[in-house]
């Protein structure tokens, strides 16, 4: 069965239409979804996976309790050392949403550096994500360092900078990159599949 994080910019608080076609198709199809917490796209994926009475949900918050589970599906909460409230607190429940899912369905305002390390999170461990820009109505497949920086071509250059501040995006682009590289050169050294070699 194939998990799918789903999340989204807290700026954000209305699905649209293209967003709730892909929901339906994960409906449908009968996946797993894990969701956050958090007000904005969090709470707006719940309400509408709730309206579709979708029971394949688990709903992950950092403490003793979710800020939001509007359908009361199963809560995992996910244990952290870091003080309540700051970023990398809430960035937790991200981290273990990443390594839980198969793959990600993204909702961003171009802005929010909590959505795109969510992105790089499933991108490190091998798994692509769907991004949907807001702005733009438009779907990005994330699969590779190069579709993360045609997405990160819609920052402004100010949110870029906030970005680089908050979640260290530059140095997380470059580690990525090198080990792009690193696996492209591992995979030129293998012998091809000649008869020969066997």
């Amino acid at each position: 069965m194939t998990t799918v994080f789903v999340a989204g910019s807290m700026s954000i608080k209305h699905l649209d239409l293209q967003v709730q076609e892909r929901l339906m198709n994960i409906v449908t199809l009968g996946h797993d979804v894990v969701v956050g917490d958090a007000d904005g796209v969090d709470t707006a994926l719940q309400q509408f996976l709730l309206d579709c009475d979708y029971r394949n949900v688990t709903v992950f918050c950092t403490g003793a309790q979710p800020r939001n589970n509007v359908g009361n599906w199963p809560v995992h909460m996910v244990t952290t050392y870091h003080k309540p409230g700051t970023r990398a607190y809430f960035t937790a429940k991200d981290v273990a949403m990443a390594e839980a899912a198969d793959a990600g369905l993204m909702i961003w305002d171009t802005k929010s550096p909590g959505t795109l390390s969510n992105v790089i999170e499933l991108l490190t461990r091998k798994k692509n994500a769907w991004v949907f820009v807001n702005k733009d109505k438009v779907f990005h497949a994330i699969k590779n360092v190069t579709g993360l920086e045609s997405l990160l071509s819609c920052m402004a250059p100010i949110a870029r900078t906030k970005a680089d501040d908050k979640i260290g995006l530059t140095d997380k682009l470059a580690a990525l990159q090198s080990r792009e590289q690193q696996m492209a050169l591992l995979s030129a050294r293998q012998p091809q599949d000649d008869p020969a070699h066997v």
